[in-house]
């Protein structure tokens, strides 16, 4: 049997996208996959906004923290995905890295989230494809 794959979700607050991803990814891959998120500089609290998109499509994200980003994180993940967090992402050789391009949820309110929340879904429904879950 081998190992479950390992994602690893970065974005600089850990308070919107990587936390959508992360939820879409718990949500659509139960314990198949090993999820997990960090923020190079992580906010106070996961983005309101965000966390009632999420809501609207049946994913509770309500109870996630925004987490500091460790080399640790990095090391035991298969797949680090970056959304916008530039140079403060860790680059380990070895590992394999995608980074998202995706608008920044934070200020935004609830309809200017759902279309990112929409394109993570579809993302994250390509990576489960990829990993074969």
């Amino acid at each position: 049997m081998t190992q479950k794959p390992s994602v690893l979700f970065v974005c600089v607050h850990n308070a919107g996208r990587s936390q959508m991803a992360a939820g879409w990814l718990r949500h659509l891959a139960g314990d198949a996959v090993e999820v997990r998120s960090a923020g190079s500089v992580p906010g106070d609290q996961v983005n309101p906004a965000a966390v009632a998109a999420m809501a609207e499509v049946g994913v509770d994200i309500s109870d996630q923290r925004p987490k500091v980003l460790t080399t640790d994180a990095v090391e035991a993940s298969d797949v680090v995905i970056t959304m916008g967090c530039g140079d403060a992402c860790p680059i380990f050789p070895g590992k394999r890295y995608l980074d998202w391009d995706l608008e920044d949820p934070a200020g935004k309110g609830v309809a200017s989230v759902r279309p990112i929340r929409d394109e993570i879904e579809k993302r994250i429904r390509g990576l489960l494809a990829e990993l074969g879950v």
